[in-house]
């Protein structure tokens, strides 16, 4: 460790890398960012970053010197603690491709300063960590943050850290526990197998939450109720608390919950364990992601066969350039030979279609507009602006951008989440 504080390493400068790097360097931490790709680190030496995140560029400018770059493995020798932090991506089931850490990890073990400490901070499944060729008092797994478009502040306010060890009992390596002290934020000390798994049972439990409000937002659409007027009371229930994951949605997306619901069903059935409530979550998100499709299915294409399209949104969520497993895609390839346009302020292009210059060009001339990502600045669009560019009359809106009654006073079919229909076919 020297003789301040320690100096932390991070190897991968994907999205979790990057903005972890970023997160422990604002501490004041003297923080080294590697990566194999040369070009990527020539890249971040400029200031051109491969990821969008509020406030990333800020933050990294104002850490200065602090957080450096590098695409040499040999550099490693000079942190007391590097952090495994790339990206692991998954396939369309929800699997994790694994070899990729692998080699990454293989090459950074023998670069490792004799003393240093490893940390396994990408998610990897449970049992992997254990088996990692480190002595168990060099080798730890803590559980990432991440939550795409909040990164860098979940990066620099983590609620706590938990932590997998051989030992649990055992105190933390001097220089490891230097780092976690630095965020000021609980630390909860568990074996490797219990920390690996308390990562997915979080997500469960969030999909669960959203899970049990897109089933009562839908029936709330059939029965005249209004799922928006519900959530508030339930907010307000101990038992269920004011950060319920209560707002519905498109199911889930990202690849994160998907990968954590696929590793629960498979550990589920080597063990031989009854995992029908997750396999039930994992139906429940696919039809609501077709919310959109179903909508126009019912409702516009019966009297409008070739309807021209306007789609706004096309990243899975706000504040981030991912569109891993993004509702908008879906919906995009569920419509072959439709009449498309499409829009968003960060993705420029997805399946062959290019963004309009701006969210009133795509809608211009449409019949029907889709808002398949909530973005602020189509939360400031004028309704009326949008209204009289539209030549249909139907507003598909899942996650009410705009107000319902303001929408339907202005004379167009309004559909969103939650709420039964106001105007079209159902009036």
């Amino acid at each position: 460790m020297s003789a301040t504080r320690p100096v932390v390493g991070f190897v991968g400068m994907t999205h979790l890398g990057l903005v972890s790097a970023t997160g422990t360097a604002a501490k004041g931490f003297e923080v080294l960012g590697v990566d194999p790709d040369g070009d990527l680190i020539g890249r971040l030496r400029t200031g051109t970053l491969p990821v969008v995140e509020p406030d990333l560029p800020e933050t990294i400018a104002a850490n200065g010197a602090r957080q450096r770059y590098s695409a040499d493995f040999a550099d490693l020798a000079g942190c007391d603690v590097v952090y495994i932090a790339a990206d692991v991506p998954t396939d369309d089931e929800g699997r994790s491709e694994l070899s990729g850490i692998r080699a990454l990890i293989g090459r950074v073990i023998p670069a490792l300063a004799p003393e240093a400490v490893l940390v396994v901070l990408c998610q990897v499944p449970p049992g992997f960590t254990r088996g990692l060729p480190l002595p168990a008092e060099r080798l730890y797994y803590q559980v990432e943050t991440l939550i795409f478009g909040r990164a860098v502040e979940r990066a620099t306010q983590p609620e706590r850290f938990i932590v997998g060890c051989a030992d649990p009992a055992r105190p933390l390596p001097a220089a490891f526990q230097a780092v976690l002290d630095g965020f000021g934020c609980p630390i909860l000390p568990m074996r490797y197998e219990s920390a690996e798994l308390a990562k997915i049972a979080i997500n469960v439990c969030l999909v669960a939450s959203v899970s049990v409000a897109n089933t009562l937002a839908e029936l709330s659409e059939g029965i005249g109720a209004d799922w928006h007027e519900i959530a508030p009371a339930l907010r307000l229930d101990r038992r269920i608390g004011a950060y319920a994951y209560l707002a519905p949605g498109l199911g889930i997306a990202g690849g994160n919950l998907e990968r954590d619901l696929a590793t629960v069903i498979r550990l589920a059935d080597e063990r031989g364990t009854d995992a029908g409530v997750i396999e039930a979550f994992v139906r429940n998100s696919r039809r609501r992601r077709d919310w959109v499709l179903q909508v126009l299915e019912r409702h516009v294409f019966p009297g409008r066969p070739d309807p021209l399209i306007a789609i706004l949104g096309l990243a899975y969520k706000v504040d981030t350039h991912s569109t891993k497993n993004s509702p908008a895609l879906a919906l995009i390839r569920a419509l072959p030979g439709r009449r498309l346009k499409v829009h968003d302020p960060v993705v420029r292009e997805a399946d062959g279609l290019r963004s309009e210059a701006s969210a009133l060009d795509a809608i211009a001339g449409a019949d029907v507009l889709a808002v398949m990502t909530p973005w602020s600045e189509y939360r400031a669009l004028d309704p009326a602006a949008v209204c009289e560019r539209l030549a249909g009359r139907w507003v598909i809106d899942p996650y009410g951008v705009f107000d319902a009654r303001v929408m339907s006073g202005l004379g167009v079919d309004y559909a969103t989440l939650g709420r039964p229909i106001e105007g079209g076919q159902d009036r």
